[in-house]
């Protein structure tokens, strides 16, 4: 069930340990589980302030040169499937090469691109460059690092469980994102 324009703009009011806090007082879940990154992140457009979004899931493999071969067509399918969900949008990406992480799909391009699909920002396990092409998109991404490159960042799989930074995000999930880290909120 989607939440309101409105309740998601009050959620973006309040910094993430803000919202776990009131997640923990409503629900029974198990507190060490509730949908945060155990593993550190870093955000890079902290001035941004707090994301809130809807997961759109997507896999990259840099290194592997053979998904150059189908690029035209990953690239036209995977952004159909992004433009056919509604937003807000956040883009959450399992960099497969990880840890040996050799280039980044986020750059100037692929986030004005998003910007314009709907997505607020991405969270990835991977890399990003061209930060302040980035900010100046008004896309915000928190990521394991910088990169230069963007060798073969085609899209490999999408619209499927991702995991990153010890966390695993379904399609469709709710995620509250800022400096501190994310919470992916459960069903």
């Amino acid at each position: 069930m989607a939440l309101s324009h409105s309740t998601l703009l009050q959620l973006k009011r309040w910094n993430t340990p803000t919202i776990y806090n009131g997640w923990e007082q409503i629900t029974k879940h198990e507190r060490t589980e509730a949908g945060f990154n155990p593993e550190p992140t870093t955000d890079y457009m902290p001035e941004m302030g707090p994301m809130v979004g809807y997961a759109v899931t997507l896999t990259i493999e840099p290194s592997n040169p053979s998904h150059a071969e189908n690029k035209a067509s990953a690239v036209a399918d995977y952004r159909e499937y992004v433009a056919g969900i509604p937003g807000p949008k956040i883009v959450v990406i399992q960099d497969l090469d990880n840890p040996n992480i050799v280039a980044s799909f986020w750059g100037e391009v692929n986030s004005n691109i998003h910007k314009a699909l709907g997505c607020v920002g991405t969270i990835t396990d991977g890399a990003i460059r061209d930060v302040d092409e980035m900010k100046n998109a008004g896309f915000k991404a928190l990521a394991r690092r910088l990169c230069v490159g963007h060798a073969y960042s085609t899209p490999v799989e999408w619209n499927c469980p991702v995991e990153v930074f010890g966390r695993t995000i379904q399609p469709g999930q709710l995620i509250h994102a800022e400096n501190h880290g994310f919470m992916a909120i459960p069903p």
